[in-house]
Protein backbone atom coordinates (compact mmCIF):
# COMPACT_ATOMS: atom_id res chain seq x y z
CA UNK A 1 0.00 0.00 0.00
CA UNK A 2 1.32 3.65 -0.75
CA UNK A 3 2.34 5.52 2.13
CA UNK A 4 2.47 9.07 -0.08
CA UNK A 5 6.41 9.35 0.29
CA UNK A 6 7.31 9.70 -3.44
CA UNK A 7 6.91 13.56 -4.62
CA UNK A 8 4.22 14.48 -6.72
CA UNK A 9 5.46 17.93 -7.55
CA UNK A 10 4.62 18.47 -11.35
CA UNK A 11 2.81 15.33 -11.50
CA UNK A 12 -0.18 16.94 -13.28
CA UNK A 13 1.82 18.14 -16.13
CA UNK A 14 4.55 15.87 -16.18
CA UNK A 15 3.20 12.53 -14.81
CA UNK A 16 5.48 10.24 -12.71
CA UNK A 17 6.72 7.47 -14.75
CA UNK A 18 7.24 8.27 -18.51
CA UNK A 19 9.07 6.88 -21.29
CA UNK A 20 10.86 9.59 -24.10
CA UNK A 21 8.76 7.59 -26.69
CA UNK A 22 10.22 6.93 -29.99
CA UNK A 23 9.07 7.62 -33.07
CA UNK A 24 7.32 5.06 -35.64
CA UNK A 25 8.67 4.47 -39.17
CA UNK A 26 7.21 2.52 -42.07
CA UNK A 27 9.42 -0.01 -44.22
CA UNK A 28 9.63 3.19 -46.50
CA UNK A 29 10.92 5.86 -43.76
CA UNK A 30 7.82 7.18 -43.37
CA UNK A 31 5.83 8.44 -39.53
CA UNK A 32 4.00 5.45 -39.38
CA UNK A 33 1.11 7.06 -36.96
CA UNK A 34 -1.22 3.81 -36.63
CA UNK A 35 2.24 1.83 -34.86
CA UNK A 36 2.59 5.37 -32.66
CA UNK A 37 -0.98 5.02 -31.53
CA UNK A 38 -1.00 1.15 -30.72
CA UNK A 39 2.59 2.20 -29.21
CA UNK A 40 1.14 4.95 -26.90
CA UNK A 41 -1.96 2.46 -25.78
CA UNK A 42 0.52 -0.51 -25.21
CA UNK A 43 2.71 2.00 -22.62
CA UNK A 44 0.04 3.33 -20.68
CA UNK A 45 -1.69 -0.19 -20.27
CA UNK A 46 1.63 -1.40 -18.97
CA UNK A 47 1.20 1.59 -16.46
CA UNK A 48 2.96 4.93 -17.45
CA UNK A 49 1.14 7.87 -16.97
CA UNK A 50 3.11 10.38 -19.47
CA UNK A 51 4.55 10.16 -22.53
CA UNK A 52 7.63 12.70 -24.16
CA UNK A 53 6.67 13.35 -27.81
CA UNK A 54 9.39 14.21 -30.08
CA UNK A 55 11.63 14.35 -28.04
CA UNK A 56 15.45 13.33 -28.28
CA UNK A 57 14.53 9.47 -28.34
CA UNK A 58 12.20 9.95 -30.97
CA UNK A 59 14.53 11.49 -33.02
CA UNK A 60 13.74 14.57 -32.89
CA UNK A 61 16.78 16.20 -35.31
CA UNK A 62 15.37 13.97 -38.01
CA UNK A 63 11.45 14.57 -37.81
CA UNK A 64 10.02 17.03 -38.97
CA UNK A 65 7.95 19.54 -36.43
CA UNK A 66 4.68 18.72 -39.00
CA UNK A 67 5.33 14.64 -37.88
CA UNK A 68 5.86 15.43 -34.17
CA UNK A 69 2.48 17.40 -34.04
CA UNK A 70 0.28 14.85 -36.34
CA UNK A 71 1.61 12.40 -33.73
CA UNK A 72 1.13 14.19 -30.47
CA UNK A 73 -2.42 14.91 -31.64
CA UNK A 74 -3.21 11.13 -33.39
CA UNK A 75 -2.43 9.95 -29.92
CA UNK A 76 -3.96 12.60 -27.81
CA UNK A 77 -7.00 11.89 -30.41
CA UNK A 78 -6.97 8.18 -29.39
CA UNK A 79 -5.79 7.78 -25.52
CA UNK A 80 -8.02 11.42 -24.34
CA UNK A 81 -6.91 12.55 -21.28
CA UNK A 82 -6.06 9.93 -18.96
CA UNK A 83 -2.36 10.64 -20.09
CA UNK A 84 -0.15 13.20 -20.08
CA UNK A 85 1.45 14.25 -23.02
CA UNK A 86 4.21 16.17 -23.51
CA UNK A 87 5.62 17.75 -26.63
CA UNK A 88 10.27 17.90 -26.99
CA UNK A 89 10.00 21.09 -28.39
CA UNK A 90 13.25 22.07 -27.87
CA UNK A 91 15.92 22.74 -30.58
CA UNK A 92 19.35 24.29 -31.09
CA UNK A 93 17.40 27.67 -32.44
CA UNK A 94 15.54 29.30 -29.92
CA UNK A 95 12.84 30.75 -32.74
CA UNK A 96 12.21 27.30 -34.24
CA UNK A 97 11.60 26.18 -30.20
CA UNK A 98 9.14 29.10 -30.41
CA UNK A 99 7.42 27.96 -33.17
CA UNK A 100 7.49 24.17 -32.42
CA UNK A 101 6.30 25.15 -28.35
CA UNK A 102 3.18 27.07 -29.68
CA UNK A 103 2.12 24.66 -32.27
CA UNK A 104 2.43 21.57 -29.29
CA UNK A 105 0.51 23.54 -27.01
CA UNK A 106 -2.35 24.61 -30.10
CA UNK A 107 -2.13 20.23 -30.36
CA UNK A 108 -3.05 20.08 -26.70
CA UNK A 109 0.41 19.57 -24.64
CA UNK A 110 0.27 19.33 -20.71
CA UNK A 111 3.86 20.21 -21.10
CA UNK A 112 7.01 20.81 -22.63
CA UNK A 113 10.05 19.26 -23.26
CA UNK A 114 12.78 22.03 -23.81
CA UNK A 115 16.37 20.55 -24.22
CA UNK A 116 19.25 22.57 -23.76
CA UNK A 117 20.47 23.95 -27.33
CA UNK A 118 23.04 21.65 -28.36
CA UNK A 119 26.13 22.23 -30.57
CA UNK A 120 26.61 26.12 -30.38
CA UNK A 121 28.09 25.80 -27.00
CA UNK A 122 25.66 28.81 -25.92
CA UNK A 123 26.75 30.66 -22.68
CA UNK A 124 24.84 30.36 -19.39
CA UNK A 125 23.22 34.21 -20.18
CA UNK A 126 22.41 32.29 -23.81
CA UNK A 127 20.94 29.94 -21.96
CA UNK A 128 18.71 31.70 -19.96
CA UNK A 129 17.44 33.69 -22.75
CA UNK A 130 16.63 31.08 -24.91
CA UNK A 131 14.44 28.78 -22.28
CA UNK A 132 12.70 32.51 -21.24
CA UNK A 133 12.24 33.35 -24.60
CA UNK A 134 10.34 30.08 -25.65
CA UNK A 135 8.51 30.20 -21.59
CA UNK A 136 7.35 33.78 -22.72
CA UNK A 137 5.96 32.26 -25.63
CA UNK A 138 3.56 29.82 -23.94
CA UNK A 139 1.34 29.13 -20.58
CA UNK A 140 2.12 25.52 -21.18
CA UNK A 141 4.34 24.32 -18.43
CA UNK A 142 8.00 23.91 -19.49
CA UNK A 143 10.27 20.89 -17.80
CA UNK A 144 14.01 21.80 -19.05
CA UNK A 145 16.48 18.99 -20.27
CA UNK A 146 19.84 19.29 -18.81
CA UNK A 147 21.91 16.67 -20.30
CA UNK A 148 25.16 17.90 -21.10
CA UNK A 149 26.50 14.50 -22.08
CA UNK A 150 24.76 15.27 -25.70
CA UNK A 151 24.86 19.31 -25.50
CA UNK A 152 28.52 19.62 -23.87
CA UNK A 153 27.14 22.95 -21.56
CA UNK A 154 25.59 22.01 -18.87
CA UNK A 155 22.38 24.40 -16.93
CA UNK A 156 24.42 25.35 -14.15
CA UNK A 157 23.01 26.11 -10.48
CA UNK A 158 22.95 29.43 -10.47
CA UNK A 159 21.01 29.79 -14.09
CA UNK A 160 18.76 27.04 -12.83
CA UNK A 161 17.61 29.33 -9.90
CA UNK A 162 16.98 32.13 -12.40
CA UNK A 163 14.71 29.93 -14.64
CA UNK A 164 12.87 28.74 -11.95
CA UNK A 165 11.52 32.31 -11.29
CA UNK A 166 9.64 32.23 -14.53
CA UNK A 167 6.13 31.07 -13.64
CA UNK A 168 6.22 28.75 -16.92
CA UNK A 169 9.22 26.96 -15.82
CA UNK A 170 7.85 24.01 -13.79
CA UNK A 171 10.40 21.38 -13.98
CA UNK A 172 13.83 19.71 -15.33
CA UNK A 173 14.66 16.10 -16.89
CA UNK A 174 18.15 15.81 -15.44
CA UNK A 175 20.34 13.66 -17.31
CA UNK A 176 23.38 15.35 -15.46
CA UNK A 177 23.32 12.72 -12.21
CA UNK A 178 24.73 15.58 -9.83
CA UNK A 179 22.39 14.34 -6.86
CA UNK A 180 24.14 16.72 -4.27
CA UNK A 181 23.32 19.58 -6.45
CA UNK A 182 19.64 18.17 -7.21
CA UNK A 183 18.96 17.71 -3.69
CA UNK A 184 19.70 21.34 -2.94
CA UNK A 185 18.06 22.78 -5.94
CA UNK A 186 14.80 20.94 -5.53
CA UNK A 187 14.28 22.42 -1.75
CA UNK A 188 15.66 26.01 -3.40
CA UNK A 189 13.39 26.49 -6.46
CA UNK A 190 10.34 24.22 -6.05
CA UNK A 191 11.04 22.92 -9.41
CA UNK A 192 9.83 19.26 -10.06
CA UNK A 193 12.78 16.84 -10.84
CA UNK A 194 12.51 13.95 -13.18
CA UNK A 195 15.15 11.42 -13.60
CA UNK A 196 16.59 11.57 -16.80
CA UNK A 197 18.97 8.24 -16.51
CA UNK A 198 17.45 5.07 -15.78
CA UNK A 199 21.03 3.74 -13.63
CA UNK A 200 19.93 6.86 -11.20
CA UNK A 201 15.90 6.26 -11.09
CA UNK A 202 16.02 5.00 -7.15
CA UNK A 203 18.68 7.66 -5.91
CA UNK A 204 16.51 10.18 -7.18
CA UNK A 205 13.50 9.34 -6.10
CA UNK A 206 14.92 8.62 -3.09
CA UNK A 207 16.01 12.11 -2.91
CA UNK A 208 12.94 13.88 -3.81
CA UNK A 209 12.38 13.07 -7.33
CA UNK A 210 8.98 13.35 -9.03
CA UNK A 211 9.28 10.49 -11.24
CA UNK A 212 11.20 8.95 -14.40
CA UNK A 213 11.78 10.31 -18.41
CA UNK A 214 13.12 6.99 -19.22
CA UNK A 215 14.16 4.69 -22.25
CA UNK A 216 14.13 1.50 -21.17
CA UNK A 217 10.63 2.18 -19.98
CA UNK A 218 9.67 1.19 -23.43
CA UNK A 219 10.53 -2.78 -22.57
CA UNK A 220 9.67 -2.65 -19.03
CA UNK A 221 7.11 0.10 -18.61
CA UNK A 222 5.27 -2.02 -16.06
CA UNK A 223 8.53 -3.07 -13.97
CA UNK A 224 9.20 1.00 -13.69
CA UNK A 225 5.66 1.27 -12.47
CA UNK A 226 6.72 -0.73 -10.10
CA UNK A 227 9.72 0.90 -9.27
CA UNK A 228 8.49 3.87 -8.22
CA UNK A 229 5.52 2.41 -6.29
CA UNK A 230 7.75 0.61 -4.28
CA UNK A 231 9.81 3.78 -3.34
CA UNK A 232 6.40 5.47 -3.02
CA UNK A 233 5.51 3.22 -0.32
CA UNK A 234 9.06 3.09 1.44
CA UNK A 235 10.52 -0.18 0.25
CA UNK A 236 13.75 1.17 -1.04
CA UNK A 237 15.30 -2.04 -1.54
CA UNK A 238 12.27 -3.60 -3.10
CA UNK A 239 12.87 -0.81 -5.84
CA UNK A 240 16.75 -1.17 -5.60
CA UNK A 241 15.47 -5.05 -6.36
CA UNK A 242 13.92 -3.96 -9.28
CA UNK A 243 16.47 -1.75 -10.54
CA UNK A 244 19.29 -4.05 -10.39
CA UNK A 245 16.95 -6.72 -12.05
CA UNK A 246 16.77 -4.27 -15.26
CA UNK A 247 20.58 -3.64 -15.49
CA UNK A 248 20.72 -5.87 -18.62
CA UNK A 249 18.74 -3.21 -20.28
CA UNK A 250 20.50 -0.18 -18.97
CA UNK A 251 24.26 -1.55 -20.30
CA UNK A 252 22.51 -2.49 -24.33
CA UNK A 253 20.79 0.98 -24.16
CA UNK A 254 24.54 2.37 -23.02
CA UNK A 255 26.00 0.30 -25.93
CA UNK A 256 23.13 0.41 -28.38
CA UNK A 257 21.84 4.34 -28.33
CA UNK A 258 18.40 5.29 -26.94
CA UNK A 259 16.50 5.18 -30.57
CA UNK A 260 18.56 1.91 -31.71
CA UNK A 261 17.81 0.08 -28.03
CA UNK A 262 14.25 0.78 -27.75
CA UNK A 263 13.11 -0.11 -30.96
CA UNK A 264 15.22 -3.20 -31.97
CA UNK A 265 13.62 -3.75 -28.15
CA UNK A 266 10.47 -3.45 -28.47
CA UNK A 267 11.00 -5.54 -31.92
CA UNK A 268 12.19 -8.49 -29.80
CA UNK A 269 8.94 -8.16 -28.12
CA UNK A 270 6.45 -8.03 -31.16
CA UNK A 271 6.16 -4.57 -31.61
CA UNK A 272 6.95 -3.45 -34.63
CA UNK A 273 7.82 0.23 -34.86
CA UNK A 274 10.38 0.15 -37.84
CA UNK A 275 14.04 1.09 -37.76
CA UNK A 276 15.70 4.36 -36.77
CA UNK A 277 16.23 7.24 -39.73
CA UNK A 278 19.85 7.73 -40.98
CA UNK A 279 22.56 8.61 -39.33
CA UNK A 280 20.90 6.28 -36.60
CA UNK A 281 21.16 2.81 -37.80
CA UNK A 282 19.77 -0.80 -36.67
CA UNK A 283 21.87 -3.19 -34.42
CA UNK A 284 23.88 -5.54 -36.47
CA UNK A 285 22.69 -9.00 -36.24
CA UNK A 286 25.10 -10.58 -33.43
CA UNK A 287 24.02 -7.07 -31.73
CA UNK A 288 20.33 -8.37 -31.93
CA UNK A 289 21.38 -11.59 -30.30
CA UNK A 290 23.02 -9.72 -27.60
CA UNK A 291 20.00 -7.80 -26.72
CA UNK A 292 17.93 -10.51 -26.92
CA UNK A 293 19.93 -12.12 -24.38
CA UNK A 294 19.93 -9.07 -21.90
CA UNK A 295 16.10 -8.99 -22.28
CA UNK A 296 15.56 -12.55 -21.21
CA UNK A 297 18.15 -11.86 -18.37
CA UNK A 298 16.29 -8.93 -17.27
CA UNK A 299 12.57 -11.20 -17.15
CA UNK A 300 10.92 -8.92 -20.01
Amino acid sequence: MSTGIAATTGAEFFGTVSVAMVTPFTKDGDLDLAAGVALAGHLVDKGLDALIIGGTTGESPTVTSEEKLNLLTAIRAELGSGVKLVAGSGTYSTAESVELSRAAEAAGADGLLVVTPYYSRPSQEGLYRHFTTVADAVDTPICLYDIPSRSVVPIEADTMRRLAAHPNISAVKDAKGDLATGMELMEETGLAWYSGDDPLNVPWLAVGATGLISVIGHAAPSQLRALRDAVDAGDITGARTISNRLRPLMRAQARLGGATFSKAALRLQGIEVGAPRLPIIEPTPEEFDRLEEDLRSAGV
